[in-house]
């Protein structure tokens, strides 16, 4: 779905701008193509730059509650330097390559309500404005496919995904946002904890896999969360047990989770404090973290698990079109106020 509209800066008779990207899922770190597709206007104009911004909708935790915002994470100069005639037509192609922290936003073809867009900005003659706006879908890499799906064969069943705005510490985190994707416990962890948050840092050798548990309180102590890191390579995937290994993670997170609730000088801190490294069973670089972050929960989506893993469906929540019409709502409501975050 493309949203098309006049320059504003322009008015009545300023060039118009489509932008069609490739049908499909890219992948983290992978290629987006597409084309900038121009009309001209009432007049000639001189396009000066050609921008693709990638923006993406997250989730700020403050004291009053939880607010959201519009984030540009990449932008990208596809073109410009040249006059568009009066109704004349030009397609200027583009391939640029996404941030290997893209977050994903479908699993197994559905959606998980994840909201990206790619906002195309032409600078014309001096003014400036974002002239089009298109849905960004983006699929699991081979790794990250291979976990959620072992997740899936434990028990473990989707719940939601969302971006938090933050970092988090003692990681190689470089987008300004991060992608939680909460989990069910699977039934032989269900007295440990509510829910298992998992995220992914994609770089171009490998990825961190945080793994977070909401504890369940007991009647002597109240509920906190751990935080576990491991590291995986790309080139691992055909190469492992991927159902032992994440269930060792998971284990391994539960039973830090324990030691740390046994310690009543535990205190809520933030990610990267108290951790330990070490070299894991695995032979994977593994480092444990433990604080007091929660996330709430996000768009309304549920999982069935089935032979196939984790396998998406939805409950009074987001089908595929619903989350495109989302883009257009959030994106366009946006523009209002700035695009910043609220």
């Amino acid at each position: 779905m493309v949203f098309k509209r006049l320059l504003g800066s322009l008015g009545v008779g300023g060039p118009m701008v489509d932008t069609v990207l490739v049908p499909g899922a890219v992948l983290p770190g992978g290629r987006l193509s597409g084309e900038v597709r121009l009309a001209g206007g009432g007049a000639d104009f001189d396009i000066e730059h050609i921008t693709l911004e990638l923006v993406a909708r997250v989730e700020a935790e403050h004291e009053d509650g939880e607010s959201h915002g519009t984030v540009a994470f990449d932008r990208y100069v596809v073109g410009g330097g040249f006059r568009l005639a009066q109704g004349e037509h030009r397609s200027v192609p583009f391939t640029v390559n996404l941030p290997w922290e893209t977050p994903i936003t479908e699993l197994y073809g559905q959606q998980l309500g994840i909201v990206l867009g790619v906002h195309t900005e032409l600078s014309v003659a001096g003014a400036r404005d974002q002239g089009d706006l298109d849905t960004l879908t983006v699929g699991p890499l081979p790794a990250q496919e291979a976990i959620l799906e072992a997740f899936g064969q434990l028990g473990f069943g989707f719940k939601s995904a969302d971006l938090e705005y933050g970092r988090i510490g003692g990681t190689g985190q470089r987008l300004p946002f991060y992608q939680e994707i909460e989990l069910t416990p699977a039934a032989q962890y269900a007295h440990a904890v509510n829910e298992i948050e998992v995220t992914f840092l994609a770089t171009p050798g490998g990825m961190e896999v945080v793994l977070e548990a909401d504890k369940r309180g007991g009647l002597l102590s109240c509920g906190h969360d751990a935080l576990t890191r491991f590291t995986v390579s790309h080139d691992d995937v055909p190469h492992h047990n991927w159902n032992d290994l994440v269930d060792g993670w998971v284990r391994e997170l539960i039973e830090h989770r324990s030691s740390y609730g046994s310690n009543s000088s535990y205190g809520h801190v933030g990610y990267g404090h108290h951790s330990n490294a070490h070299q894991g069973d695995h032979g994977h670089h593994q480092e444990h973290h433990h604080d007091g972050h929660r996330s709430g929960p996000s768009l309304g989506t549920a999982v069935a698990v089935g032979a196939a893993g984790l396998a998406v469906g939805v409950v009074g929540g987001m089908v595929a079109a619903e989350v495109v019409d989302e883009v257009g709502d959030f994106f366009e409501g946006d523009d209002e106020d700035e695009g910043g975050e609220d």
